[in-house]
């Protein structure tokens, strides 16, 4: 047997500041991992590959922001919806650019060999809708090259005024993006034959060269903003919204399962300074002075999981 492991690993940072008090932190990464096996039969010290396999995982920074706040009403999704329509312009793009020319229809007005349930279909077809793109222009490699940037923003620049300064002592201003793409145990399709790339499965689909199980979009606002302040009489006040969603798309039964959280945190706090105790160092007693913070957060928390089938 052979056995060859590839992985590469790429993260890229910045920082920015456009003007006094604003910092902004961009970073990207992407990660891919792939395992190549192969098994050889000896005839005639001859050897013959057999059950060549190559699996691994992929993920990368992304951009969601065109359909954060797309419009949900329970069960209704927009998104969902353009998810199932985009279909059929994905179907039509991956036989323009097979081999294949002039395919059939079947009954539902999808080339044969390229149903609405092909597993390429379903995967163009959901980043398209879920990242906002276009499905006349998603790039149809779902192993992406270039990771798209997140970012982590703090201003503290509202002190400077004096008006504000009267009043505050420290306030900032926070804002946090991070969303993330991922493919989980993709693997070679073993029914797969490189001298037959026109044949197809039970459900009249075109067997791909890989199968693909599951992939997941995962974005968060953390936080989508973040509001701490401390007055000049030392008095604390926090306001902070957090926003989170994560879509993953089962390709082995075609289910969508779609978790969205919102939470809510305000905080009071009051800062003691200067208190004095006494302790006892190396034996010998000693007066320590320090400021005493107190501080009390209350969170609401509202979780959402929907579970939608394509058919």
């Amino acid at each position: 047997s052979f056995t060859q492991m590839h992985a590469s690993k790429f993260k890229a940072s910045a920082q920015l500041i456009p003007i006094k008090g604003l910092i902004i932190d961009f970073s990207a990464d992407r990660d891919y991992m792939e395992n190549q096996m192969e098994n050889f039969t000896v005839t005639d010290q001859t050897y013959i590959p057999r059950n060549s396999n190559i699996y691994g995982n992929f993920g990368s920074s992304t951009l969601l922001l065109r359909t954060t706040f797309a419009k949900t009403n329970g069960a209704q999704s927009t998104v969902f919806e353009n998810f199932r329509n985009y279909r059929l312009a994905i179907a039509q793009r991956l036989v323009s650019n097979s081999v294949f020319e002039s395919l059939p229809l079947d009954e539902e007005g999808f080339p044969q060999g390229f149903g609405k349930n092909q597993q390429e279909v379903l995967l163009f077809s959901f980043l398209a809708a879920y990242r906002g793109e276009s499905p006349t222009q998603i790039n149809l490699n779902p192993i992406q090259s270039v990771p798209l940037p997140n970012w982590n923003l703090k201003f503290t620049g509202l002190t400077a005024l004096k008006s504000v300064s009267k009043i505050f002592s420290r306030l900032s201003l926070n804002h946090g993006y991070r969303a993330s793409y991922t493919l989980t145990n993709f693997q070679s399709n073993f029914e797969y034959k490189a001298d037959e790339p026109n044949a197809i499965d039970k459900l009249g689909n075109i067997i791909p060269v890989r199968l693909y199980s599951n992939i997941n979009l995962v974005e968060q606002f953390n936080p989508l903003l973040r509001l701490d302040m401390e007055m000049n009489n030392s008095i604390k006040l926090l306001a902070e919204i957090r926003k989170e969603r994560a879509i993953s798309l089962s390709l082995d039964n075609n289910l969508l399962t779609e978790s969205t959280g919102d939470e809510y945190v305000a905080g009071l706090g009051y800062r003691v300074k200067d208190v004095r105790f006494r302790t006892t160092i190396g034996g010998r007693k000693v007066t320590l002075k320090g400021d005493l913070n107190i501080r009390a957060d209350l969170s609401y928390r509202d979780n959402i999981t929907v579970l939608r089938n394509l058919e």
